[in-house]
């Protein structure tokens, strides 16, 4: 049995005559954008889109010298910045593979990578050159710093970037040619190399621009690591598939960096993960309707409470830059107090879903059609169904096909076969269901999802959605020990620190007692709202940050010890 949600159509709405790659879709562009600006950092000279072509048919010849050839893999280490998309393209131009490689991994993370997908260049950013050993470096053929295209070590001799050069051959590439290959850096532990095409990737990109149009005068202010597929397909390709422009900041996206940005690139569309716009929510505007008590009661009450948010969100829109017309919020759940916050502030925010296996997005909707709690309709010419949905819920795994779903993982034929059905659906892992207008609505991840001991399905999401908004949480996550649930928090120690710094003398005593209250009045809290089957038997204070992933998802395999 199989509820079903999807459209069989994928030409009918590519108007634009264009082969699905990406040189066919940058040519395009460069047609009618020429002088227009394409990518820059925030206060420095751009590239338009006719001295980017420069640049990256330059940068194929480059390659060429260095002995790169169709097929071969080219990593890219680095931080946000024009060249990184320079690189990109030059590599897939070619017909050869870009193999991005996120910043945080860990020296032993990059070694495998580099080691399995068999990259023998890299191009690497000047801050992360300290995380190349001896070992990732007698791997390498050709090392590049990538911020001046400076050869670092090459076998071949004598070969440097050259502005005015131009490529030794023409390349002809087709749709099905592999254009990426994406590590994931997973919550669940072994990262896997995503296959991904050219047209697994572009079609994504067009598709997504029925939900949120996009045109050359919008401008992209890039927050999220363009390794990832969410940033690199939806804060990359889609702007350059339609002359907008793109920034980058040279310093980490913190409040100090950013708000200037906003304030000069004034963005009309960005992309975040939930944790941007929930610290936002909870360290500035939430902290404005504390104050005093009376305007506590008053935002206890929903009339208030919703002109308040309202007030709120027209002074978020205009800390964006004030033109902001698409806020897409992706790569983990969202907080539902934030996501009401934000609905009834009239914020132009949309959640969407999707997987580094389905480049990535598979569902959303623009936000004038947002529901609550969901990440909207499946995207046009995707089909998504809910396998084996359970009777009562209409809840079960969200199975795909389409257009956009990976070619495979590299090297992992047992991996690929097993993420498939025997007819081909891609088995995402992810639990949902569709309500009365096709709309989805995610429940959770299968392997975290936790049976109870009478045959209950329990959602640690749900219950952590809870948790996450008692007062001093910082973040949390829900695990199995020993048949019982365990909420571990990792609370703001110093917030609580600051209130008792007066006991000076029995200042640690006072401390652990205060913490030891807290956990038992959390205890409460979380049992007073959650279902008898969700309730936890035991809260556990984290003294650390959990360790995250890309997107800021907690690796919960670290945590989920019995």
């Amino acid at each position: 049995m199989f509820y079903f949600w999807g459209v069989n159509c994928e030409s009918d709405f590519m108007n634009e005559n264009v082969k699905l790659t990406f040189p066919d879709l940058f040519k395009e562009s460069v047609r009618k954008n020429k002088e227009r600006v394409f990518l820059s950092f925030v206060d420095e000279n751009p590239y338009t889109y006719k001295s980017a072509e420069q640049k990256i048919y330059a940068s194929i010849a480059f390659l060429e010298r260095l002995g790169v050839k169709p097929g071969d893999k080219v990593a890219i280490l680095s931080t946000n910045m024009p060249n990184w998309g320079i690189i990109y393209l030059a590599t897939t131009f070619m017909g050869a593979v870009a193999v991005p490689i996120l910043p945080d991994f860990q020296i032993s993370e990059i070694k495998n990578v580099i080691e399995h997908s068999e990259a023998k260049t890299l191009f690497v950013s000047h801050g992360l050159l300290k995380k190349l050993d001896v070992e990732i470096k007698g791997l390498l053929s050709n090392i590049i710093r990538i911020d001046d295209l400076e050869v670092i070590s090459s076998t071949k001799d004598s070969v440097a970037f050259d502005l005015d050069s131009i490529p030794g051959r023409e390349y002809q590439i087709e749709e099905d040619d592999l254009a990426s290959i994406i590590y994931t850096s997973g919550t669940t532990g072994k990262s896997k190399g995503v296959m991904l095409t050219h047209k697994n990737i572009a079609y994504t990109a067009i598709a997504t621009k029925e939900i949120q149009p996009v045109n050359n005068s919008d401008r992209f202010l890039s927050i999220l690591p363009l390794s990832h597929t969410y940033e690199n397909t939806l804060g990359f390709i889609i702007p350059m598939s339609s002359g907008a422009s793109v920034y980058y900041l040279k310093k980490p996206p913190t409040a100090s960096a950013l708000l200037p940005a906003l304030k000069k690139v004034k963005p009309t569309l960005m992309l975040s993960v939930p944790l941007v716009i929930e610290k936002m929510y909870k360290n500035k505007i939430l902290p404005q309707f504390q104050k005093s008590w009376h305007l506590r009661l008053l935002y206890k009450v929903p009339f208030f409470r919703k002109k308040f948010n309202q007030l709120a969100g027209k002074k978020l829109l205009n800390t964006f830059g004030g033109e902001l017309k698409f806020f897409g919020i992706g790569g983990a759940k969202l907080d539902k107090v934030v996501e009401r916050f934000l609905s009834e502030a009239k914020f132009p925010y949309s959640i969407g879903y999707g997987l580094t296996e389905t480049s990535p997005l598979l569902a959303g909707a623009n936000p004038s059609v947002m529901k609550n709690y969901s990440t909207g309709p499946a995207m046009r010419g995707v089909d998504l169904i809910i396998n084996d949905p359970d009777p009562n819920t209409g809840e079960g795994e969200i199975w795909v096909k389409g257009p956009n779903v990976m070619k495979g993982y590299y090297k992992e034929p047992e991996a690929t076969k097993n993420a498939f059905s025997v007819d081909g659906w891609f088995k995402t892992g992810d639990l949902g269901v569709f309500d009365k207008d096709n709309y989805l609505f995610i429940k959770g991840r299968l392997k975290n999802m936790i049976v109870g001991n009478n045959g209950e399905n329990i959602y640690p999401e749900e219950i952590e959605s809870v948790i996450n908004n008692f007062r001093d949480v910082v973040e949390s996550i829900v695990v199995e020990k020993k048949g019982k649930l365990v909420a571990l928090v990792h609370v703001n120690k110093e917030d609580i620190e600051q209130r008792y710094r007066q006991f000076k003398d029995e200042f640690t005593l006072v401390i652990e007692k205060k913490i030891d209250e807290w956990r038992n009045e959390l205890h409460d809290y979380i049992n007073n709202r959650v279902n008898k089957f969700s309730r936890v038997q035991r809260v556990e204070v984290q003294s650390t940050p959990f360790e995250k992933t890309a997107t800021q998802k907690i690796k919960r395999f670290l945590y989920n010890h019995n």
